[in-house]
């Protein structure tokens, strides 16, 4: 039986139907809210791409990069695939890597990071200049001073993910800095066989990557001789002439 206040058993039926549309009401407004939430991000436009930075660009053409990124303004920026727009940049030769990403409400960046140019070849009406895995980056009138040539009967088309063309890089890279603005050229019999052309006509073998400080204190020590030709390939029997 119920009391007089209407609590009981008969009371009960009431409080379920009303925790029930109470879960109804909240399941309701749980489903707007998602809703709208899923309009804001792709139905509305509030979220989509109005703006696309490029960053690193030194010798490819911003315009260029965005093309190959083929970005459609105005698409929402949760269905932006930056994999895929990455992988549509590294199409451009001259751009070692690159990194995409949105920036909310309303941008997406591109970070390129370019390849850098190790090495001249010469090349009809100039040179080319290839990185340190033989990709040719930009044909120039000059060679530029900083830039050794390299010496090869090869055609340039050839060198890309040549081993010869990365020990001569390596090495170049490893060289002390009082030597090597007086490098002009450089020849490579093999990966182990780096040779170089000095400014002042001297060669000297420098031989593969590796052992630099030792290489680099051996040949202070002989460059005293007044030689004209030095080999450091192998430090503790080094040999001049």
């Amino acid at each position: 039986m119920s009391g007089p206040g209407g609590s009981g058993r008969d009371g009960q039926p009431s409080r379920v139907r009303s925790r029930r549309w109470l879960a109804v009401l909240l399941l309701l407004s749980v489903a707007g809210i998602a809703g709208g939430v899923t309009w804001a991000l792709l139905g509305s436009g509030l979220f989509a791409v109005r703006s696309v930075v490029v960053t690193g660009t030194r010798l490819v053409p911003e315009s260029e990069v965005l093309a190959a990124a083929e970005i459609r303004p105005g698409t929402p920026l949760l269905r932006v695939n930056t994999a895929r727009i990455a992988a549509r940049v590294l199409t451009i030769t001259q751009i070692q890597g690159v990194q995409v990403s949105t920036s909310w409400p309303d941008r997406v960046v591109i970070a390129v990071r370019e390849r850098t140019p190790a090495l001249a070849v010469a090349a009809p009406g100039g040179f080319d200049l290839i990185d340190a895995y033989g990709v040719v980056v930009q044909l120039v009138r000059a060679r530029p001073a900083i830039l050794p040539v390299y010496t090869t009967s090869a055609p340039v088309s050839s060198l890309r993910g040549d081993p010869d063309v990365s020990a001569a890089a390596a090495v170049l890279g490893e060289l002390p800095a009082w030597l090597r603005p007086t490098v002009t050229s450089v020849t490579v019999p093999g990966p182990a066989e780096v040779t170089l052309q000095l400014r002042s006509g001297v060669t000297v073998v420098w031989g593969g990557p590796g052992d630099a400080a030792a290489k680099t204190r051996e040949l202070a020590i002989l460059m005293a001789t007044h030689a004209r030709y030095y080999d450091v390939s192998s430090p503790a029997t080094a040999v001049t002439s």
